[in-house]
């Protein structure tokens, strides 16, 4: 069964009996399917009662309306065999701007006539003999009537596939794409025992498979992720804490301004992290962004071209302190008399710039980084990744030699019910669907799928923040997912 889009308006055709039911309450939750026999029953004396119909579809319709009218899923579970009905339908689709989808069930007529035979009241033979042959003829309908797509489920063997059996074919069907996978730690909800939960958190990191932890470094909670006088502790102490873990996590921020700290101190605290952790450690850089955290704790905030001066020049006086020996360094931008730094990293220790201005930050990051953090989304992805190669190619540099990194801040629910549930918990003022569309809510499978058309953009690694953690339990939903990258 091909990936359907989310949100969308989805009617299903098929004559009573054809598992319309059993497929959309394996694929949707609840609130999301209108099915009329479900309001026959609330309007009338049960789902057979015929004559509730009138009322029945009247509630039907209304709730058809207002789902799309807030541009939420809606599953429309009727025979959907009357035309002017599911024009209907189509017609809310267009106004609300929404995907129209169409599924057609197909099923062998003997199996279908089980099924009736077997319900409390079933449907009279002659009246379901004439949806079977209805159910047959409308497809040629479907083609002309301008749906954004017909899919026709075949149940000839008289059973929908189990949720199960569908993640088994994916896990077949789709390759191991070798994704890193880092948790970012943005928010820190560890109660009266802070060291407790960074250690549960990490140590269910490393468990499940997860290949390390980034550390968001602010001095003031941002508003984007909660409230100012929530905790947002110090990278590099942290991280020096998890280092001691034993874990095999890979550590490091992302990203550090290099505005809060001179690029000496910072290469200093990379360095020793670096010896602590075995060789795991990374570096996370950039130009600063948040005037007010500068403003409160008494450091300057310069324009964005002296700030991206100050990236450039740190760079390269890190990579002077890291380098060999301890002699001076004259260098494009610094001038060193010593560069006695030591412990020096263990290994290779990359630097992720993050950020993805055109003309400024992705030159500096082809001449002078392993690495960039870029958004997520695949249209701007795939710009930014174009514009990064040409700066390479006018800096002699091989593209292939930068790390492409993206930051996502996804919902991941255990099931369609359970990511509803979160987006309503987290979304605030802003409405349900609007939410869930830019935090791509959905289960670890759905994620599994746009990290694997990532993966084919060429990102390396993804940076997962989870708006809603609070305990290492949390942690479990995303196993799936690591799973299938790792």
């Amino acid at each position: 069964m091909e990936d359907l889009p989310d949100p969308a308006v989805v009617v299903l055709v098929g004559a009573a009996g054809s598992g319309k039911s059993t497929w959309a309450s394996q694929r949707y939750a609840p609130n999301e399917v209108v099915s009329s026999d479900a309001l026959r029953a609330v309007v009338g004396s049960g789902a057979g009662d015929l004559d509730a119909s009138v009322e029945a579809f009247a509630l039907l319709d209304q709730i058809v309306a207002g789902r799309t009218k807030r541009g939420l899923t809606t599953v429309v579970d009727t025979l959907g065999l009357d035309r002017d009905r599911r024009l209907g339908y189509l017609a809310a689709a267009r106004a609300a701007r929404m995907p129209a989808i169409v599924v057609v069930m197909t099923i062998d007529d003997h199996i279908c006539r089980q099924r009736n035979a077997r319900r409390d009241r079933p449907v009279p033979a002659p009246v379901l003999i004439t949806q079977l042959k209805a159910a047959r003829t409308v497809r040629d309908l479907l083609a002309e009537e301008g749906w954004d797509r017909v899919i026709t489920v075949d149940q000839a063997d008289g059973r929908v596939p189990t949720q199960a059996e569908t993640r088994r074919r994916q896990a077949t069907d789709e390759p191991d794409q070798g994704l890193e996978v880092i948790l970012q730690l943005s928010r820190f909800p560890w109660g009266e025992d802070p060291l407790d939960w960074l250690t549960a958190i990490a140590r269910r990191a490393d468990e499940i498979g997860l290949t390390g932890i980034a550390l968001m470094d602010h001095l003031i909670q941002i508003p984007q992720v909660g409230r100012a006088w929530e905790p947002i502790p110090e990278p590099w102490v942290t991280l020096g804490a998890l280092a001691g873990l034993g874990t095999s996590l890979k550590l490091g921020t992302l990203v550090s301004p290099v505005t809060f700290r001179p690029p000496g101190i910072t290469a200093k605290a990379a360095a020793s992290l670096d010896v602590l952790c075995g060789g795991r450690a990374f570096l996370g850089l950039g130009a600063g962004w948040w005037d007010r955290e500068h403003a409160a704790f008494g450091l300057p905030f310069p324009p964005a071209r002296e700030r991206l001066d100050q990236l450039e020049t740190g760079i390269e006086t890190i990579r002077a302190l890291w380098a060999s020996g301890t002699k001076a360094y004259a260098g494009k931008r610094v001038n060193l008399p010593e560069t006695t730094c030591y412990p020096r990293p263990v290994g290779s220790l990359p630097i992720i710039v993050g950020g993805s201005g055109e003309q400024r930050t992705l030159r500096i990051t082809a001449e002078l980084a392993d690495g960039c953090n870029l958004p997520s989304d695949p249209d701007i992805l795939d710009r930014k990744i174009e514009v990064l190669r040409r700066h390479c190619a006018a800096a002699g540099r091989d593209p292939d030699e930068l790390a492409v990194t993206v930051l996502d801040v996804p919902v991941i629910g255990t099931d369609r019910s359970d990511t509803a549930r979160r987006v309503e918990k987290l979304r605030g003022r802003t409405p349900a669907a609007t939410f869930a569309a830019r935090h791509h809510a959905g289960s670890a499978d759905g994620h599994r799928r746009r990290y694997a058309d990532l993966a084919a953009r060429g990102v390396s690694t993804i940076f997962l923040a989870l708006p809603d953690l609070t305990g290492p339990d949390d942690l479990d939903r995303l196993s799936p997912l690591v799973d299938a990258t790792g």
